[in-house]
């Protein structure tokens, strides 16, 4: 039964988010995208902290939580864990002079993992590593003789991921993900100019792949008999994706829309056809204090170099890197799981509040993303199931600089559906 629920979700989410772009942000148009969370709406909703793990729940960002799974049903059990969640993000974008609203759904992430056996388990899914969805115009010069360049853009990569994790000694697990990147973007800017017939278009792609792993350590020793000390180290390594890039420009008529003339550039003859796309080394620790099933409270940092990041095709003028930090804290709270006197004992209450410094400097100004998040772990019936709900607001970015301020709302659905699988009969 639970594996045709799941199956129905994938169907209603597929078809809900198909065609749809992954982000309206004007941010988007730098680096690879926007960047997802690319963990479950469980860790998203503690403010996208990964270090804690249980046995009924995937941990898309922490490789070493899958030797977690299943560990209360001892060797004779395997349980199988299917995942998979849906956001709607309302935006606000403000400008010094303007303002409008827009909202976009997306799948965010479809999952399983299964324990094979006690202290062993693994997973696999797929789930979007960034997103490209932008168009915004600007206009420079006096009235009259205005220069016009508008901006669009659409594509981003996607992530196939395999993941195991093992407990290596009593309390101490460890993990590796074997992540496959993969995707297109593409993007247009056409220039023209007040009072002229024809116009200059500009338009760019580039098809991108490529490997990287991330490493996990988990150690949860025991403080008292109920209480666990979770910490926590993970390293994303160095992704050194290819991409195979085409560009065309040409004039053509602003009446029309037509091409009056237009050539495909020779990359070749440039270097540019085949190039590298750096992405540098991120590093998590986290450290955290709780009581399994009941409550838990912890805090993660991130750190990455993005100074060293690299796509010599689609460089920016007014955008600089530097580096870039995640500060984020988080927990959850369960009054009582086994109550049979009222449900929403057994509901999990989580909340969260995370600070991204994303190492972007455009037109000198840094540009942050603040959020804070809370939600609902639902139990479905007497299974450990449950249906997730999650809310977020945040606020990125400026209206200083000739920049835009998004604030966004957004709305998270998710299953989290456990079944057993591999299970060893017995014969008296």
């Amino acid at each position: 039964m639970i594996r045709k629920i799941f199956y129905v979700l994938v169907c209603l989410v597929a078809s809900g988010a198909y065609g749809q772009d992954g982000t309206i942000s004007p941010y988007s148009y730098f680096g690879l995208g926007e960047l997802s969370p690319a963990t479950t709406i469980e860790n998203q909703m503690m403010g996208g902290i990964a270090m804690y793990a249980d046995s009924i729940h995937v941990n898309l960002q922490n490789p070493a939580a899958y030797s977690k799974l299943g560990v209360r049903y001892g060797e004779d059990f395997g349980i199988t864990t299917y995942t998979a969640g849906i956001s709607h993000k309302r935006t606000t974008l403000e400008s010094f002079t303007a303002q409008e609203s827009s909202a976009v759904t997306s799948l965010d992430y479809l999952s399983l993992g299964f324990s094979l056996k006690k202290g062993l388990g693994v997973g696999f899914g797929v789930m979007p590593y960034s997103s490209v969805g932008y168009n915004f115009v600007d206009q420079r010069g006096s009235e009259g003789s205005r220069v016009i360049n508008e901006y669009s853009g659409e594509g981003g990569l996607n992530k196939i991921y395999f993941s195991v994790g093992y407990e290596l000694l009593k309390n101490l697990s460890i993990g590796v993900s074997a992540n496959y990147n993969f995707g297109t973007i593409e993007s247009t800017r056409i220039q023209s100019t007040e009072n002229v017939q024809y116009g200059v278009r500009d338009e760019r792609s580039s098809r991108i792949g490529g490997f990287d792993l991330n490493y996990a350590v988990n150690y949860t020793p025991e403080v008292t008999d109920k209480h666990t000390l979770y910490t926590s180290l993970r390293i994303n390594t160095q992704a050194n994706l290819s991409a195979r890039n085409t560009k065309r420009i040409g004039s053509f008529s602003l009446l029309t829309q037509a091409d009056v003339e237009a050539v495909d550039v020779n990359l070749e003859a440039q270097g540019l056809k085949e190039t590298g796309v750096k992405i540098p080394t991120r590093a998590t620790v986290g450290l955290g204090y709780g009581q399994n099933m009941k409550w838990f409270l912890g805090v993660e940092y991130s750190y990455q170099k993005l100074s060293d990041f690299s796509n010599v095709f689609l460089e920016i003028d007014n955008l600089v890197y530097d580096n870039a930090s995640t500060l984020a804290l988080g927990g959850y709270y369960i009054p009582n799981r086994s109550s049979f006197e009222g449900y929403l004992k057994r509901v999990t209450y989580r909340a969260g509040v995370r600070l991204d410094k994303t190492g972007m400097y455009i037109n000198d100004k840094e540009v942050n993303d603040f959020g804070i998040t809370f939600g609902l772990g639902l139990p479905l019936g007497n299974s450990f199931s449950n249906l997730n709900l999650g809310f977020e607001l945040g606020r990125r970015g400026t209206t200083a600089a000739d920049l835009i301020e998004e604030s966004y709302f957004k709305v998270n659905v998710g299953l989290s559906l456990n079944d057993v699988w591999f299970s060893k009969r017995k014969i008296n």
